[in-house]
């Protein structure tokens, strides 16, 4: 089944493309949550960032950093928050991996990426070595 951003690549959907190339597709957020907010997507649908390939990310990659200064340049951006939404529970709506790009302002009220989880978590000493441990051992 095709993804609303397969049916833009597509071009079955319409949508403000700022940015193609071979592998990727960049354009503004139909639902923006500031002025400039762009999507950064492969081409191919991948449900997950884990699902993507090596070079495909590579890829993806090179057009987001391509993106964010000219994103930031475009409105005047004091910054951005970079951020991909991997799987449902992570707030992916769309299951196609997108990049977004969010511009920021002075006072815009958005906060870091800490404030979506309300405070730390206490993780003693010896589960923080046992999770990097298993990181570890699956990279």
């Amino acid at each position: 089944m095709s993804t609303i951003f397969s049916q833009i690549v597509e071009g079955e959907i319409p949508a403000r493309v700022v940015y193609e190339d071979e592998t990727t597709l960049a354009f503004l957020d139909a639902n923006p949550l500031a002025p400039g907010h762009t999507l950064v997507i492969p081409k191919d649908e991948y449900e997950r960032l884990n699902d993507v390939p090596a070079d495909v990310a590579e890829e993806l990659y090179a057009t987001v950093h391509r993106m964010v200064p000219a994103v930031e340049e475009s409105v005047d951006a004091d910054a951005t928050t970079v951020a991909f939404n991997n799987g449902e529970e992570a707030g992916q709506e769309v299951p196609h991996v997108h990049c977004h790009i969010v511009p920021r302002f002075e006072g815009d009220g958005g906060g870091p990426i800490h404030a979506m989880f309300g405070g730390q978590e206490e993780i003693d000493d010896d589960r923080l070595d046992e999770i990097a441990g298993e990181i570890e051992s699956r990279a």
